[in-house]
C-alpha cells in the first residue's frame, strides 16, 4: 500500500426530520447518494432510527451466533449461494458468514433461530428482527432515491416488491467492528471501477 493519505467515505445523513419524497432535504440527500455510489460504490450512512441499546444488542446477538459450535451453525442451510452458513474453507480459514432471509419478518427469524437453538432464543430473535426492520426502512429509502435519480419511478413498485431483506453477518467484519476488540478504526477495502484502495474508516464516538 502506498503512503498516500487515506481518504474517507462520503458520510450521508438520513436522520433529517424533513426527509420526505419531494422535499428539498430529500433531493439534496438523493443527489449525495447518487454521487457517492458513482464515485465509491458505497457510503457511510448516519441513521438515528436504530437506538443505541439495539446497536449494542445486535453485536451481542452476533457474538452468540458465531460462538455456537460448528455443527450447530451448519444447520443453517440454504440452496442459494452464500446464504445460510458459509465457512470452514481451507483457503479462507478465518472467514465465516451467516445469512438470514426475510430477516424483517419475525416468523422467518424465529424459524431460523429454532434451528440453531431448539429450545428457542427469544432475545436473539427479537434483536435480529428489530434491527432488520429498521435497517430495511433505510434500505427502501436509498433504493427509492436511486430509482428517482435515474427517472425510473415507473418501476418503483415492481422493484420494491422484488427485494428480499437478507441479513448477512460476516465474522471478519464483526471482529473488526466489535468495540472491545477494535475500538478506533475499521480497515476495509472496496472494489469499484477505480483502482483497489484501502479506506480507513474512523468510528464515530
Amino acid at each position: 500500500m502506498d503512503s498516500e493519505t487515506p481518504f474517507r467515505l462520503p458520510v450521508i445523513d438520513f436522520s433529517k426530520p424533513n426527509l420526505k419524497p419531494g422535499s428539498p432535504e430529500w433531493d439534496s440527500v438523493k443527489s449525495q447518494v447518487r454521487k457517492a455510489l458513482e464515485e465509491f460504490g458505497c457510503f457511510e450512512a448516519l441513521f438515528d432510527k436504530v437506538p443505541v441499546e439495539l446497536r449494542k444488542s445486535i453485536f451481542g446477538a452476533l457474538e452468540a451466533l458465531f460462538d455456537l459450535p460448528i455443527q450447530t451453525k451448519l444447520r443453517n442451510l440454504s440452496i442459494k449461494p452464500f446464504h445460510g452458513y458459509v465457512g470452514q474453507y481451507p483457503q479462507v480459514p478465518l472467514h465465516e458468514s451467516m445469512g438470514i432471509d426475510d430477516a424483517n419478518i419475525i416468523e422467518k427469524v424465529e424459524s431460523m433461530t429454532n434451528i440453531l437453538w431448539p429450545k428457542g432464543n427469544e432475545s436473539f430473535s427479537k434483536t435480529i428482527h428489530s434491527f432488520s426492520e429498521q435497517v430495511s426502512k433505510l434500505d427502501q429509502t436509498i433504493r427509492r432515491m436511486i430509482l428517482e435519480s435515474f427517472n425510473l419511478e415507473k418501476d418503483m413498485d415492481e422493484h420494491m416488491n422484488s427485494i428480499l431483506i437478507y441479513l448477512g453477518a460476516f465474522v471478519l467484519l464483526f471482529l473488526s467492528i466489535f468495540p472491545t476488540l477494535f475500538p478506533k478504526y475499521l480497515f476495509v477495502f472496496l472494489i469499484t471501477f477505480k483502482p483497489l484502495k484501502f479506506i480507513n474508516l474512523i468510528k464515530h464516538p
